[in-house]
């Protein structure tokens, strides 16, 4: 007879909600993923249509799991902006448009699971830290460049959260006066996003590009507009990590996000920048994602597992809590 473990039949579901894209996932007790779905934000429909494109994929990797035989014990989400992850609410967003919305008491009322929620990129530097690149460091800098730039700061081998505003990088001043959507100028993120960089070459060369990779490529091909816009955002990204590095003293910085496919083109000459801006402090170590795009979807698997402890704990008998 086969003695069936339940922790091997048992998983959660996963949403790694950013600008662009909605990456979800099934996610064994091994952290392990089982399936995955993705599909577009789509946040240019309003903060009500991201909130239904969340429940829908919700709820398709719930059915993944089930046709599988396995039992989904909770649900995490990992949202862009600016998050309170104690509350459970989305305070903001440049590019989804939250506004104080109680977004943890809303996913749980509509799936009927335990939920947990975080913020994307600190949920990314969970996943880092607990399984992947980050592992071997206490204190490091986990920082995504993708539609939008932030970080996450780990001290102590803990997630700093500041409220919900520790690590936002993006909406600091990096010398420059570029317009940010914030309604600021200047903001990392309005020359070093990904985002960012496709949209100023295509305003200032006059041909559209889909996003940065295509910057790259041109770059590679000897396009000076195209290095000329690269090395800003590079610039704009090392200012950013100098003062993190200046105050924090990381060991490590590992960059992840969509921008982190270009690979040494962006870590080579960003090592560089970032040495220059650091005269006294040592030099972190600056290493790619282990997880690459998928490091939010991980980190919401490890929300939704401490959301399921907690639900059982809650639960228990009085002596047993």
């Amino acid at each position: 007879m086969t003695v069936t473990n339940d922790a091997d039949t048992e998983c959660v579901i996963a949403l790694d909600v950013g600008g662009t894209d909605i990456k979800g996932a099934v996610v064994g007790s091994d952290y392990k993923i089982i399936s995955r779905l993705r599909r577009k934000t789509d946040a240019s429909h309003g903060t009500k249509a991201v909130l239904g494109s969340m429940l829908q994929a919700l709820d398709e990797l719930r059915s993944n799991a089930q046709a599988d035989g396995l039992t989904v014990r909770a649900a995490g989400c990992s949202v862009t902006g600016i998050v309170n992850e104690a509350e459970g609410i989305a305070i903001h967003s440049e590019n989804v448009g939250w506004d104080n919305i109680d977004l943890r008491s809303i996913i749980s009322k509509e799936i009927g699971l335990p939920t947990g929620l975080g913020h994307d990129v600190r949920a990314g530097g969970l996943a880092e830290s607990r399984l992947g690149a980050g592992r071997p460091f206490t204190d490091f800098i986990f920082v995504a460049v993708g539609t939008g730039v932030s970080s996450a700061i780990i001290v102590n081998s803990q997630v700093v959260i500041g409220g919900g505003y520790a690590g936002e990088i993006g909406h600091v001043h990096a010398g420059l006066g570029v317009a940010c959507k914030c309604g600021g100028h200047g903001c990392v993120e309005a020359v070093a996003s990904a985002a960012s960089i496709a949209r100023i070459y295509s305003e200032r060369s006059g041909t559209t590009v889909p996003g940065a990779k295509e910057v790259a490529d041109r770059m590679v091909a000897g396009d000076e507009l195209a290095r000329e816009i690269w090395m800003q955002a590079v610039n704009a990204l090392s200012v950013a990590l100098g003062w993190a590095t200046g105050v924090l003293g990381p060991q490590a910085i590992v960059i992840g996000g969509g921008l982190v496919r270009s690979g040494d083109l962006l870590l080579d000459p960003l090592r560089v920048a970032l040495a220059e801006k650091l005269p006294v402090h040592p030099m972190p170590l600056l290493l790619p994602a282990q997880f690459a795009d998928e490091a939010g979807c991980l980190g919401s698997a490890l929300i939704a597992w401490g959301a399921s402890l907690a639900d059982d704990m809650s639960n228990a008998p009085d002596g047993l809590r």
